[in-house]
C-alpha cells in the first residue's frame, strides 16, 4: 500500500493546543463496524458501550518531564535537552538542540544550577542524531527532573509546556516512569469513570509500554511495507495475561485503550490449541500493524484522532476498513472535532 492512501486534509486550527477542561467531557465518535454507522457522543458516554464481561486494557506508563533547558558551560549558549531513555545508571539517550553546538566533552548547566549538569559523552545513535548524556546532580535524579523538567509536549502543540501539563498530559492511572509521550487515548478517563465501568462488571487491566520519541517520526517511504518501526519496551504481567485470556474464553471483548495498549497486546499474542491467547513477559516490540494484519487479541479500540500518513492511522485502518476510517475522519473534520494528543476520542467497536 502507498503512503498517500492514508492522507487526509486537516485544517491547522483543529489541532488541539490545550486539554479539555474536564477529561471526560471531550467528544466521542463511535464507529460500529458491523452497521458501518457513526454516532456522535461525549466521552462519558463510553459506559454505554462497555458491557459486563468485557475487559478494558490500559497502558499505565507514566510520562517523565523529559525536556530541560540549560546553558553551555563554556559559551553560555542556550541548550535544550530531551531525554529519551535511560541507558545505564545516570547515562541517558537524549536529543539536543541545537545539535551542532554540542560535542563530546561539552557540559550543560541545567536550569542555571551548578549542582545539575549534563555531560556529553558522544553520539549515541547516528541515524536519530541522539547523544549519550551523563548527568551530575545532588539528590535523586527523578525528583530533580520533576522540579526542573517540563512535559515533552508533541511538536504539533506549538506553545511551551505549562505547569498544568504536568497533570493533564498524564493519565490518572499512570504509575511507571518511562514515556516521553503520553498514551493519549487514556487521558479522557477519570477515576470515577473507571469505577463505574467496574460496577458494570467490566474488568480493568493494565499493561506497560514506554512510549518513545519514535512515535512522532514520520513515515518517509512511499511503500508503507518498507517502513521500519521504532522499538519500545513493554510488559504484560501474569495476572493481566490470565485476566485477558479468561475474558476471551468467556466470550467477552478485549477493548484496548490506545494504540500503545494495542501494540502491546498484539506483540504478546501466542497461538494455542484453543486459539490466540495472551502471554506474559517483557520485550522490546517493533510491531508494525497496517491493513492486511489480522488482529489476534483485541476486539475494539478506544483511540484519539491521528496524524495524516501516520503508522497510527494505519493501525486503526487494519482494524476497520481504510476507506471507512477516512470517511469518518472527513466527517470529524466537517464537524470540527479536535485532533491529536489533547483532542477528542474515537471508539471502533
Amino acid at each position: 500500500m502507498k503512503l498517500d492512501d492514508f492522507d487526509y486534509e486537516l485544517p491547522q486550527d483543529l489541532i488541539a493546543q490545550t486539554p479539555a477542561q474536564q477529561r471526560d467531557s471531550c467528544r466521542l465518535m463511535v464507529l460500529n463496524r458491523e452497521k458501518k454507522s457513526i454516532d456522535h457522543k461525549h466521552f462519558y458516554d463510553i459506559l454505554d458501550y462497555l458491557h459486563e464481561g468485557d475487559c478494558l486494557v490500559l497502558n499505565d506508563s507514566r510520562v517523565i518531564p523529559a525536556r530541560m533547558y540549560g546553558t553551555k558551560e563554556k559559551t553560555g549558549a542556550h541548550i535544550e535537552i530531551l531525554v529519551i531513555k535511560r541507558v545505564e545508571g545516570d547515562k541517558w539517550e537524549a536529543l539536543v538542540k541545537p545539535g551542532k553546538r554540542l560535542h563530546e566533552g561539552d557540559t550543560v548547566i541545567i536550569a542555571e544550577s551548578p549542582m545539575f549538569k549534563a555531560h556529553v559523552l558522544g553520539i549515541y545513535n547516528e541515524e536519530n542524531g541522539t547523544r549519550l548524556i551523563e548527568f551530575e546532580y545532588e539528590g535523586i535524579f527523578m525528583e530533580r527532573l520533576e522540579e526542573i523538567g517540563s512535559m515533552p509536549l508533541p511538536p504539533y502543540i506549538t506553545r511551551k509546556a505549562e505547569e498544568e501539563d504536568k497533570e493533564m498530559y498524564q493519565t490518572v492511572y499512570s504509575r511507571i516512569d518511562g514515556s516521553v509521550a503520553a498514551p493519549t487515548a487514556g487521558l479522557h478517563f477519570t477515576h470515577e469513570l473507571l469505577d463505574k465501568a467496574k460496577e458494570k462488571g467490566v474488568k480493568v487491566a493494565f499493561v506497560t509500554l514506554h512510549v518513545g520519541i519514535g512515535t512522532f517520526r514520520p513515515v518517509k517511504c512511499d511503500n508503507i511495507e518498507d517502513h521500519k518501526m521504532h522499538f519500545e519496551e513493554c510488559t504484560v504481567s501474569e495476572e493481566v495475561a490470565a485476566t485477558v485470556n479468561e475474558t476471551i474464553e468467556n466470550g467477552g471483548r478485549i477493548i484496548a485503550v490506545g494504540t500503545t495498549s494495542t501494540r502491546t497486546l498484539e506483540s504478546f499474542a501466542v497461538e494455542t490449541d484453543k486459539g490466540w491467547r495472551l502471554a506474559a513477559g517483557d520485550k522490546s516490540t517493533g510491531i508494525f500493524i497496517y491493513p492486511g494484519y489480522e488482529y489476534k487479541i483485541i476486539d475494539a479500540l478506544i483511540t484519539n484522532f491521528h496524524l495524516p500518513k501516520s503508522t497510527l492511522l494505519m493501525l486503526i485502518s487494519a482494524l476497520y476498513d481504510r476507506e471507512e476510517i477516512l470517511k469518518a475522519y472527513n466527517e470529524a473534520v466537517s464537524k470540527r472535532y479536535r485532533f491529536f494528543s489533547y483532542g477528542d476520542a474515537m471508539l471502533i467497536e
